[in-house]
């Protein structure tokens, strides 16, 4: 097919390839629905990628004229490759969404209607915008609440599928989580009085692995966009059961939404001692010694970091038997932001929890010296900043020590 010219005006300006669903933007210029679909909703634009101007409207036109000369083209030169791609299904209008919604009320229809709503959203992005105009979100969320509230009960009713309310349940959160939901659709969400909240819990506690993960990937959508004054409130359960889904360890993307919840609520309140209450240090610790993903390990300490602001958080650190080994391990081998944090929870046990006992630990385990070798390399400023308090804070007890290679001894700050 590279000998064949394409007509010009049958290629995107974004992707620079066929079009196979032409929409016009309200400027008048055409591109491919992925394209542009992708250029505002997920890259969150609001001008036309090709004139820059302010998008009045985010509105896609079809071009049928354009998509059906390009399906004649491409049946004309089939014998030399070229292949011809099927009509796009049409976009669903509110109207249809709103007899979907109102029919998935009855038990009866429920699951059908929900599977339909769900193949629905994951056609394209407009489908899914449309979705959140015609009120999905709070029907979804309320089968989520209800379904929830039912399970932690004693009896579920059941539709003559055979499936109880906790299938639609699921289902409704798996497509609150795939809708990819705008800003103002999340903050929604977050603002309905803490309920949703509640019923996510549930299901992190005792739903199924799937539902689990759906569950902590949508409080971490909601999170983002939260008023953060709002995370002073959380209850202690909040932590637990983000701390178990760590330990359980049921995907990577939950393990990464929950420590991602981790980093954005502990710095509020009284949450750092929540966490700690919750058994978050020697989770931690734990996963930070069995991964080596960059990400993860960034994110694993600068939760550390932040817990160990706290008596309680130290106390934990340091009962770990791995806890101070492999918090030096991790300086100068993943990631200059992980060596900084890294060095920063060294600085708190340094100022706050340096008894003659752990003095000696940090010695034998040669975190002194990995603090000496951070001096002689290009480790960042505040880093180097960080290591050179802790080793002048206790140099009566380190400075003189055999523990401390002759190559490095020499960087050690007087």
């Amino acid at each position: 097919m590279g000998e064949i010219e394409v007509p010009p005006f049958f290629l995107c300006p974004i992707s620079l390839e066929i079009m196979k669903d032409p929409v016009t933007v309200c400027t008048g210029i055409t591109y491919d629905r992925e394209s542009i679909e992708k250029w505002i909703f997920s890259g969150k634009n609001n001008t036309c990628p090709l004139t820059k101007q302010v998008l009045s409207t985010t509105d896609l036109t079809p071009n049928h004229t354009l998509r059906r000369l390009i399906q004649s083209w491409c049946t004309l030169n089939a014998s030399n490759g070229v292949e011809r791609f099927p009509t796009p299904k049409p976009a669903v209008n509110k109207a249809q969404i709103l007899k979907l919604l109102n029919d998935a009320k009855s038990p009866h229809s429920q699951m059908k209607c929900l599977r339909r709503l769900k193949s629905i959203a994951s056609t394209n992005e407009t489908n899914k915008r449309c979705l959140e105009s015609a009120g999905a979100i709070d029907f979804l969320a309320s089968l989520v609440n209800f379904s929830s509230e039912s399970s932690n009960g004693s009896t579920l009713d059941s539709d003559d599928d055979g499936f109880g309310f906790t299938r639609a349940g699921d289902e409704a959160l798996s497509i609150l989580h795939n809708l990819q939901l705008s800003e103002t659709g999340l903050k929604s969400l977050a603002g309905k009085n803490g309920e949703l909240i509640e019923s996510l819990m549930r299901i992190m506690k005792s739903g199924s692995y799937e539902s689990r993960t759906y569950a902590v990937l949508l409080l971490k959508s909601m999170f983002e966009v939260a008023d953060p004054t709002k995370f002073i409130s959380l209850k202690p359960e909040f932590f637990v059961e983000i701390v178990q889904v760590l330990n359980d360890q049921i995907s990577g993307k939950a393990s990464k939404a929950a420590l991602q919840l981790l980093v954005t609520t502990c710095p509020w309140g009284r949450n750092r001692v929540k966490a700690v209450e919750a058994g978050a240090a020697p989770v931690l610790v734990e996963l930070l010694l069995d991964t080596a993903e960059k990400r993860d390990c960034e994110m694993i300490l600068v939760v550390l970091d932040q817990i160990c602001q706290c008596a309680e958080g130290r106390a934990e650190l340091l009962k770990h038997g791995a806890g101070l080994a492999v918090v030096s391990k991790k300086i100068l081998r993943v990631s200059k932001v992980a060596s900084e944090r890294a060095v920063s929870i060294l600085l708190s046990i340094s100022r706050f929890s340096a008894t003659p006992i752990v003095l000696q630990e940090m010695l034998r385990l040669g975190v002194v010296a990995k603090l000496c070798l951070v001096l002689q390399v290009d480790s960042g400023v505040k880093t180097k900043e960080k290591a050179r308090e802790i080793l002048k804070s206790h140099s009566r007890v380190w400075k003189s020590s055999s523990c401390i290679p002759m190559a490095l001894i020499s960087s050690y700050p007087s």
